[in-house]
């Protein structure tokens, strides 16, 4: 599983708070699932990582849980999704503006300080849109 994590611990009932604050309904599944993703510090994971953690831990769950689970935790900002290419997308626990490291030979992502990262310019957004947000990643071989 492609995780990167800080050694942290938050209790059944902060993650419960966190899923109710959202508006997002805490089924038994969401609370599982937010309790491995939630209860650690900041991660990368991807839903198979994510559905293979679940299973070893013994939260019985289906890989479409996962996505969806994933997928309403983002619509909700409490994750943002990383895609590194067409068919790979990790979901990050830091909701902060920040750029990644991609590892291509492990896949691992690493945070890099926003700071880190100085863009000069950007383009103006196509017709009247706005820019919400730059990603960048940054691949590395190891």
């Amino acid at each position: 599983m492609n995780l990167q994590q800080k050694k942290t611990s938050a209790p059944d009932t902060t993650v419960l708070e966190k899923l109710r604050a959202s508006g997002l309904r805490p089924t038994r599944q969401r609370l599982a699932l937010a309790k491995l993703l939630f209860g650690r510090g900041h991660c990368h994971v991807t839903a198979e990582g994510l559905f293979n953690e679940a299973k070893q831990t013994h939260v019985n769950v289906s890989l479409a849980t996962v996505y969806n689970a994933l997928h309403d935790f983002t619509a909700k900002g409490l994750l943002r999704e990383i895609s590194v290419d067409s068919s790979s997308s990790y979901f990050d626990t830091n909701t902060d503006d920040h750029h990644h490291f991609f590892f291509e030979g492990t896949g691992e992502l690493q945070d890099i300080p926003p700071d880190s990262v100085r863009i000069a310019a950007l383009p103006e957004a196509p017709g009247g849109s706005a820019i919400s947000r730059v990603d960048v990643i940054i691949r590395v071989r190891d």
